[in-house]
């Protein structure tokens, strides 16, 4: 590996899910040369909803209006929360910054600033969360004010039925009628996926074919809602256009992961981050990172084998959990899969699941993860800082349980700022 080329970078970024892409849009926002590495699959499984908190306690199931209450309330239940790191300015910023990237590309983003938001799943339930694309606020409130409304899905698409979500929302939006449609040319579709819908809503043809079928339905109808299918590229223009032709609101509803509102934030991030100068090498594996005797990082990397290597002054972990590869179960512990990092688990594996799946307390091993400072820099048992300037971000954090808390990208965003910008301060 000493014949590898090298590059010199000042911040070397591994992982691409929304933790690792937020870090290299705040590195390179701010001068530094920045590498990336990961794989290209994980961001597509985002449902698109963007939460600060909705949950606490897990075992009460308490659902919080104000996501930043609920977030003041676990910083100080749980001091090593990842939450108890940062401020309720930190997450706005955070989200601030990473929602103006987006909104420069064409992805608007849409919340109440002091209050949580309800968002219909696809088969019904309420899901809580802060942000949701634009392309869905419409539902929203016609949602919260049970307007009259028209949902639609489509022959032939077996991860959406409109009836099955108004029938499981059942009263509390009554006011909400369902029909089915044969979308636009789907005879040559099989099968029918709403990302190959997406892509057919990308052309003109097929959206004039698909007003004119919506049109004679509208009588009475304030919003239509579809499954999320208005594009993948330029779905502002379509939800634009879509309202100025029906002459009502229209939104969507998020679907069954991989979803469109996945596709979108993958495609966005992979192909514009490089509008940034940030280095971008996708399906790449990180096989190591030896800390060097000037304080930097010797980084080696590539596809089946290391071919490339940067020689960083400081690098993001953004590796995930077990899922992401950032994490990793033996028959006897939970180990950081890239540096060997301390990782906080339970003692013995027996305590890592409780005897109930469905216990509402959620499972030990569901907290497991790297504990860091305030930094968010890593440290060992004793709280002693293993490397000075390593970061580790986003789900790959100790002592939360994001799915259960819908805290997962409030943490991403907000740790990954402060680590850059801890960074920074170091330089």
């Amino acid at each position: 590996m000493s014949n590898l080329p090298v590059t010199e970078r000042d911040l070397f970024v591994v992982g691409t899910g929304i933790a690792g892409m937020s870090a290299a849009v705040y590195a390179a926002k701010r001068g530094l040369s920045v590498s990336q590495a990961g794989s290209t699959g994980e961001i597509v499984f985002s449902s698109g909803l963007f939460d600060v908190m909705a949950v606490h306690p897990v075992a009460e199931k308490k659902l919080w209006e104000n996501p930043w209450e609920a977030m003041a309330a676990v910083s100080a239940d749980m001091p090593n929360h990842p939450y108890a790191h940062v401020s309720r300015e930190d997450v706005e910023k955070a989200y601030g910054e990473l929602f103006d990237f987006l909104s420069e590309f064409g992805l608007e983003y849409r919340m109440e600033k002091d209050a949580n938001s309800k968002v219909l799943t696809p088969i019904g339930t309420e899901k809580t969360t802060w942000a949701v694309p634009a392309t869905m606020w419409a539902g929203v409130e016609a949602f919260k004010n049970n307007a009259p409304a028209l949902l639609i899905d489509f022959e032939g698409l077996r991860e959406f039925s409109a009836k099955q979500v108004a029938t499981t929302i059942g009263e509390k939006w009554s006011n909400l009628k369902t029909m089915r449609l044969e979308f636009p040319d789907s005879a040559s579709m099989k099968p029918i996926l709403t990302g190959i819908m997406a892509q057919s809503m990308e052309l003109k043809e097929t959206r004039e074919k698909l007003y004119a079928l919506i049109k004679p339905h509208l009588n009475g109808v304030e919003a239509v809602g579809v499954p999320a299918i208005l594009g993948i590229y330029t779905t502002g223009e379509i939800l634009e256009e879509m309202e100025k032709e029906l002459g009502v609101k229209v939104f969507e509803l998020p679907t069954l992961p991989a979803s469109v509102p996945g596709m979108r934030l993958k495609s966005l991030f992979e192909g514009r981050i490089s509008t940034l100068g940030v280095d971008l090498k996708l399906q790449h594996k990180v096989f190591s990172i030896t800390p060097l005797d000037d304080g930097r990082y010797e980084v080696t990397f590539g596809v089946q084998a290391p071919t490339e290597k940067v020689v960083a002054k400081g690098v993001v972990l953004a590796t995930g959990r077990f899922l992401g590869g950032g994490l990793y179960a033996d028959r006897h512990h939970i180990v950081e899969t890239v540096m060997g990092l301390p990782v906080s688990q339970p003692a013995d594996r027996e305590e890592w699941h409780r005897t109930d799946l469905l216990d509402p307390r959620g499972h030990k091993v569901s907290s497991a993860g790297v504990e860091v400072d305030s930094s968010f820099r890593p440290v060992d048992e004793n709280g002693k800082v293993v490397h000075e300037r390593v970061y580790a971000v986003g789900s790959l954090l100790a002592h939360q349980d994001w799915m259960r808390m819908k805290c997962g990208t409030g943490i991403a965003v907000a740790s990954s700022l402060r680590a850059v910008e801890a960074f920074v301060a170091q330089q």
